[in-house]
């Protein structure tokens, strides 16, 4: 079950923690408490357990995902998917003209996720992420309304 996150002093002792196991250098829940008004997180849930979350935050008309994470016991289940799919719906609700991420390009599973929702490849950062150093590809999600 995926659910948006309405209490974030509480949420963040959970999205500290799944991301103690999922990134090098992981937020704290302080970092994670400090986000702004323009920030939403969506929490991942089975049988009430609080297994993944994705963030995103906006400006203007543009999306930018924080990150998304699922503990390791939880993969490879569609919990990424449901997360990435939230994000998305959000996006559309907002109206924004796109949503954008990086991913380590060693990523191949976050990646082959993102293109299966019709993110596409625009750009690369060098040296990026570190622990170990490593480039970011730049993916992007356009959104066309009528």
């Amino acid at each position: 079950m995926i659910e948006r996150s309405t209490d974030l002093k509480k949420d963040a002792v959970f999205i500290a923690e799944i991301e103690k196991h999922c990134f090098s250098t992981p937020w704290t829940e302080e970092q994670v408490k400090s986000s702004d008004d323009s920030t939403v997180f969506f929490l991942a849930r089975v049988d009430s357990k609080v297994v993944g979350y994705g963030g995103m935050y906006s400006v203007l008309d543009e999306g930018y995902v924080t990150n998304i994470g699922v503990l390791p016991d939880f993969r490879r289940r569609g919990i990424g998917a449901e997360l990435v799919n939230e994000l998305l719906k959000y996006s559309k609700e907002k109206k924004l003209a796109f949503l954008s991420l990086e991913v380590r390009v060693s990523n191949t599973a976050a990646i082959e996720l993102y293109k299966s929702f019709d993110f596409k490849e625009v750009g690369k950062r060098k040296n990026f992420y570190h622990a170990p150093k490593e480039d970011a590809l730049i993916m992007t999600r356009y959104f066309v309304y009528e």
